[in-house]
């Protein structure tokens, strides 16, 4: 759910912020008052081209921020996903926000949850989040690979969806595999020697996991031998070997001790805190001269470790920066060295595995495609019955299915969603829709019958209702207050039969301040609500207020 939107120094805004409400939210206002520079806003905020004209006179640059709530776990996780690939902080709790600022002069920049993102990035989170309908062609619908996955979505068919693409994946396993195999003989034989070399070199080095920390600490000790053996002479005269060492005293303090008891055996517990005092400090001593001793002043002793300790640093160079790395890299370069010395027998082994894999997938693919052709003529029936809810009186919606050379992930199907408006009118591909009105009503029709599996959380609609009135208006506004119950709904309008169904009411005017003029945004209740409605309407009559009244009581029903 879209929460806040702060929009400054653009266009006609200065500063202000929408808080929006959940569920279906209309945005009104006379031509040209600002209502599509909050899209603008938005549009911005979802990666789109940022056109520096729109940056208010006078100012050097604009800003547009966002604090989104992300309330669904499954969506939440793949929103977290993607900000993880793109090096951006994870939302805290539930919360995103978005921040784009455009630059008059110099570069533009993005945010996520406060991580300067690259544009890419920022577009790929919006994709998870918002669709906007309308002039501003940010529609997921559009793309076929989306169309496959609402229609699978709609017939719950993501079990055999996710069985295409584990086969898929399989097949393209396989086919890496094998084309690290197939390479001429002059081509095999320096990968042969490349691989040889490597295997020979780590195996050599007689790696074990550690090794790099031991040889280090070694190497670090050899090197200030003669200074560790002054150390340990210092602290063995300390404990032990002086007139007045620590291990005498505490001797001292035992006798004493045990004198004490005899007159008063409470002293016993301390007698016992002396005792285990001189027995740490004994491990102490006998660590210390064992250390020293294993210290080796052979200044050829230094340079084997040396050597030792540039060979390991040398490898963890070449091949992966720590031991295990090193010893992983061994491990799937001797594969690759005896999959090339023994290639035809590979070659055959990969050849039955991929034909197994491909029937795998082919078949995968006939039961997903088999089950899709079952769910098309429900799904186109269901959104046509919508579109003729919307004024298209005859249109027809279909889905259709063409098979694809070779299966994929996501089956053998080509899928497209097909529209025609009118009788007599070829039914075309939904993307190559011309008119925007037209466009973003086949799109309510649409999300309205899988508002269910269009995980999309929030929809923006502009010009919905453009060529539409009387009842089928009412019907938008009813379509759309409907769908605010599974998504977040904004949708700019000039019906007042669509504006009224909202559940919250904003509108947008324009004033002149200090010779400036400036676009704000009002929340509009009671009767603020009903003078907006009665303005739609056509003047603020009494026959236009009592009829805004009576759209506002028909919509709380």
């Amino acid at each position: 759910m879209l929460v806040s939107l702060r929009i400054r120094n653009l266009a006609l805004i200065e500063d202000l912020t929408w808080e929006l409400g959940p569920g279906f939210n209309t945005l009104t206002g006379e031509t040209g008052a600002g209502k599509s520079i909050l899209i603008d806003a938005l549009s911005l905020l979802l990666g789109e081209r940022a056109d520096k004209s729109l940056i208010r006179t006078g100012a050097d640059s604009c800003a547009v921020e966002a604090e989104l709530e992300l309330h669904d776990e499954a969506r939440l996780k793949e929103v977290n996903r993607a900000l993880e690939e793109i090096g951006a902080e994870p939302c805290d709790g539930a919360t995103l926000l978005l921040k784009r600022t455009v630059s008059a002069v110099g570069a533009n920049r993005q945010f996520i949850n406060g991580s300067p993102v690259p544009l890419q990035g920022l577009k790929g989170v919006g994709d998870l989040l918002v669709d906007v309908h309308g002039p501003h062609d940010h529609q997921s619908l559009l793309a076929t690979e989306k169309q496959a996955e609402l229609l699978d979505a709609y017939g719950k068919l993501e079990p055999l969806r996710a069985a295409c693409g584990a086969a898929a994946r399989t097949v393209r396993e396989i086919e890496q595999e094998r084309a690290a195999l197939e390479m001429s003989e002059s081509e095999r034989e320096q990968r042969l020697s490349i691989l040889q070399h490597q295997v020979r070199e780590i195996g050599e080095a007689q790696l074990k996991p550690g090794d790099d920390e031991k040889i280090e600490n070694d190497y670090r000790a050899a090197s200030h031998s003669q200074n560790i053996l002054e150390q340990a002479a210092t602290i063995t005269t300390l404990l032990n070997e002086s007139e007045n060492s620590v291990l005498i005293q505490l001797a001292q303090v035992e006798r004493a001790l045990t004198t004490w008891q005899r007159m008063d055996v409470s002293i016993g517990e301390a007698e016992e805190i002396n005792r285990q005092a001189i027995t740490n400090l004994q491990e102490l001593l006998a660590t210390v001269q064992d250390r020293a001793e294993r210290v080796d002043l052979d200044p050829a002793q230094l340079r084997h470790l040396e050597d030792r300790l540039n060979l390991v640093q040398s490898l963890k160079r070449k091949y992966g920066g720590t031991v295990e790395n090193v010893l992983a890299f061994a491990e799937k370069a001797g594969a690759q060295l005896t999959a090339l010395e023994s290639r035809a027998e590979f070659l055959a082994t990969l050849s039955a595995r991929e034909k197994t894999a491909r029937n795998a997938l082919e078949k995968a693919a006939a039961e997903l495609s088999k089950a899709r052709r079952k769910i098309t003529g429900p799904l186109g029936e269901k959104i046509t019955h919508e579109l003729r809810a919307l004024g298209f009186n005859k249109a027809l919606f279909q889905v259709e299915l063409a098979a694809l050379p070779h299966p994929g992930a996501s089956g053998g199907d080509h899928v497209e969603f097909i529209f025609a408006p009118n009788p007599g009118e070829a039914a075309r591909p939904l993307r190559t829709i011309a008119s925007s009105g037209e466009m973003a009503r086949v799109m309510l029709a649409v999300k309205t019958t899988l508002a269910e599996v269009d995980e999309i959380p929030i929809l923006i609609f502009d010009e919905v209702d453009a060529n539409v009135g009387g009842e089928t208006a009412a019907q938008v506004g009813k379509k759309l207050r409907g769908l605010g119950r599974s998504h977040q709904v904004l949708c700019i309008t000039h019906l007042p039969q669509v504006a009224a169904q909202g559940q919250s009411h904003f509108a947008v005017e324009k004033k002149v301040k200090q010779n400036r003029t400036l676009t704000e945004l009002t929340k509009l209740e009671g009767a603020s609500r009903q003078k907006e409605l009665a303005r739609m309407l056509g003047g603020q009559t009494d026959a236009a207020l009592a009829l805004a009244k009576s759209l506002l009581v028909e919509a709380g029903k």
